[in-house]
């Protein structure tokens, strides 16, 4: 078991292993100067960053909140034309409150409704019972001791229900591992292919969250179809507007901690991006249908529901400040899941050195 643990540890601590700092918050990687052909660079890059998530649609209203610290770089070759191809990886702690980060529609299955059935059996058993007693008063004691068996069975009803609820509190958990890698190729200044991997490290089982490496794998590709952000400080009017609209299709899959296949998503987005001022203070707006398929252990159909995402990046100096509200909104009321919104926030700052 030590052995396995050093091996990932040492795999996630490799150069080429390990969320994007800087791409997920707007900085697009690297010095944000575009390198000319045949040249390279590398930025070492730390991300502190607060978040949590807000299952507002399931029945409890599970709760996660983490603060991340990432230390990693970026990798980065000219390719002329303004295009450049680059590789990011980083690694860090999270501490967690509450649960663990999982990915987007994990469905929480437990054996309630067997609990529930196992309830009515024993309803029915005790019905038996009294008529049995009814025709045999020498099986009192029995009786007795099949009632005192029936309030253990309830203490264990009233135990488990206060541990899945248990798992939902906020309370401080644990330290867990959080790793980035992405490969980026844009061929020019209007067109970006991603691959990523985000792999995540339950350093113990602790109520819903069990030990082991939760993976996540994305590729994305976004299209610009303007010259770039929109700055009406720099006389930009709303007939530029166009400037600023962008284009993605990004898909990511998602594994459990166990290997439970969680399922897959793909959304189509249609963004917008602002600039202010001389300071490049700049702010994302995108959305779009996500179109999810749910891995089979939720026993739930395809559905396409609502995703979108606002974003505020604030550079000062050789750092960016960053805010970004990410919700998700489901129509769908089944079993394990319910209609409404889901919600991720997150604030933190990105420095490059």
């Amino acid at each position: 078991m030590l052995r396995s643990r050093l091996a990932l540890l040492a795999l996630l601590l490799s150069p080429f292993a390990s969320i994007s700092p800087a791409e997920a918050h707007g900085s697009h990687g690297g010095s944000g100067e575009a390198l000319e052909a045949g040249e390279f660079d590398f930025t070492p890059i730390l991300t502190i960053e607060g978040h949590g998530g807000f299952d507002n649609n399931l029945e409890e209203q599970p709760r996660h909140y983490a603060i991340d610290g990432l230390f990693g770089g970026v990798f980065e070759w000219g390719l002329g034309n303004g295009g450049s191809f680059s590789i990011e990886a980083a690694i860090g702690p999270a501490l967690v409150w509450g649960e663990a980060e999982h990915f987007y529609g994990k469905v929480h299955v437990d054996d309630h409704d067997d609990h529930e059935d196992d309830h009515d059996d024993h309803e029915d058993d005790h019905d038996d019972h009294d008529d049995d007693h009814d025709d045999h008063d020498d099986d009192h004691d029995d009786h007795d001791d099949d009632h005192d068996d029936h309030d253990e069975d309830h203490d264990d009803h009233e135990e488990h229900d206060h541990g899945h609820d248990h798992s939902h509190e906020t309370d401080f958990k644990r330290t867990d591992i959080k790793g980035f890698l992405q490969a980026r190729y844009a061929p020019n200044d209007r067109l970006n292919f991603e691959l990523s991997w985000n792999p995540y490290y339950v350093t113990k089982d602790q109520a819903d969250d069990i030990e082991g490496l939760k993976n996540e794998l994305g590729v994305k590709a976004i299209w610009a179809l303007g010259d770039g952000d929109v700055n009406f400080a720099l006389g930009d009017g709303i007939e530029d507007l166009v400037n600023g609209v962008y284009l993605s299709v990004d898909h990511r899959q998602g594994w459990e901690s166990d290997g439970m296949y969680v399922g897959n998503y793909t959304d189509p987005r249609v963004g917008l991006g602002f600039t202010f001022g001389s300071d490049e203070i700049s702010l994302n707006i995108e959305a779009g249908p996500r179109f999810y398929v749910p891995g089979s252990y939720a026993g739930l159909d395809q559905r396409t529901d609502f995703a979108g995402e606002i974003e505020l990046s604030v550079p000062v100096g050789d750092a960016s400040f960053f805010l970004h509200w990410q919700q998700t909104y489901s129509w769908e009321d089944a079993s394990g899941w319910g209609e409404g919104w889901q919600h991720h926030v997150g604030t933190g700052v990105t420095f490059t050195f």
